[in-house]
């Protein structure tokens, strides 16, 4: 059986990304002196600027306005050429402590040994074994693919590059194996510049460097700048939203969603944390040869510590019942809120390394550590 599927990633120059950016350094900025930070940060970028709203609350203070402008221009819109400055752009700071009926509910105790689920909702993780981080492979590729696109620009290789970026890959799938890349999409911003000379620097420089030259054919199809033009870009193009790219940030679409956003968030927010967990323990499973693929879904009750579900589908690549994966889940992992936060180690300012080209595969991340495998391996039989 032959199918088709495709999955997108962007550059930090997305104006959605630079949102998810920002909400992520604030993040980092309180956490790192503070720990115990309570942040839910969103941004919207405009033409004119940058809007910071949320809630938080610290035992610190730092400089917001700051975070934001250094974000920005890093990311590298820091000339009024490209109609959004960092330097000049206005900035609106609208935060404020979080609600006393959130936190009554979070709050069971003052050393996060017990603490509750910070919203309800539910969350799913998902490994496969199509790729050597366990990735599905069309995220895994656009991914690689976004990453080059922002190197070639941040280095100058292809110097005529703007920050704003997308890529789109579609893969063939033959018995539910890739096969091969069918289409490659990729949407580059730039100075005003030979559309020829764009497209075959863009081959050369980011597509050649990164696909396999057994996974492209003569039937593979690539568009670059398919529109032609690609000047304007950034927040003046398009306005931007912390928590919009939420299928760019997990598994491509390859995966179900629960649809809370991860950018700006603490770890008391099960959004993230239990979405971050829930991958570590698909992983696991997945390199202990369980099965093949797996998707795991957990959903809680707000204040309540102990999920309401946990739900598992392997996809019939099961080595072993779904009913002992499950068990051996239980036995071994504990999807409590404050043991998610101690055995991830949540409270640490490390959510920088997450935002771009996916919170998943990772190799320096703590939920893509496979230190269950021996465990599980034991508990199979």
């Amino acid at each position: 059986m032959k199918k088709l599927f495709t999955s997108e990633s962007v550059t930090p120059g997305h104006p959605d990304k630079l949102c998810d950016q920002i909400s992520d350094n604030i993040l980092d900025a309180y956490l790192k002196v503070d720990p115990s930070s309570r942040v839910a940060c969103e941004v919207c970028a405009h033409k004119n600027g940058i809007v910071v709203m949320g809630e938080i609350t610290s035992n610190t203070n730092i400089d917001i306005e700051k975070v934001v402008r250094d974000t920005i221009i890093n990311i590298g819109y820091d000339n009024d050429e490209l109609g959004f400055n960092g330097n000049n752009i206005s900035i609106d700071i609208n935060v404020h402590k979080q609600s006393s009926d959130i936190a009554m509910g979070v709050d069971n105790s003052q050393d996060l040994n017990d603490i509750g689920a910070g919203d309800q909702g539910m969350m799913f993780g998902y490994a496969t074994n199509e790729t050597d981080n366990f990735m599905p492979y069309p995220i895994y590729i656009a991914n690689k693919l976004s990453n080059r696109l922002t190197q070639v620009f941040k280095d100058k290789t292809i110097k005529y590059l703007r920050p704003d970026g997308k890529t789109q890959v579609t893969v063939l799938y033959e018995d539910n194996k890739p096969k091969y890349i069918d289409t490659i999409v990729i949407s580059t911003q730039h100075d005003p510049i030979d559309l020829d000379i764009l497209k075959s620097d863009i081959k050369k420089q980011v597509i050649d460097e990164v696909i396999p030259n057994d996974m492209i054919n003569k039937n593979t199809k690539i568009y670059i700048n398919p529109t032609g033009r690609f000047v304007i870009g950034g927040p003046v193009g398009d306005s931007g939203l912390t928590g919009r790219k939420i299928i760019v940030d997990t598994y491509g679409g390859m995966c179900s969603h629960g649809g809370g956003a991860f950018s700006g968030k603490d770890p008391s927010k099960v959004d993230r944390s239990a979405a971050y967990y829930a991958r570590y323990v698909a992983k696991n499973i997945v390199a202990s040869n369980l099965c093949e693929k797996i998707e795991i879904q957990v959903s809680y009750a707000i204040g309540v510590s102990r999920p309401v579900s946990l739900y598992i589908n392997t996809f019939n690549t099961n080595k072993i019942s779904e009913e002992k994966i499950l068990e051996i889940i239980n036995n071994v992992f504990n999807f409590e809120p404050s043991n998610i936060i101690k055995e991830l180690d949540l409270r640490k300012p490390i959510y920088h390394l997450t935002t771009c080209f996916g919170h998943f595969g990772k190799s320096e991340l703590s939920w893509e550590k496979l230190d269950k495998v021996n465990i599980i391996k034991s508990l199979k039989d």
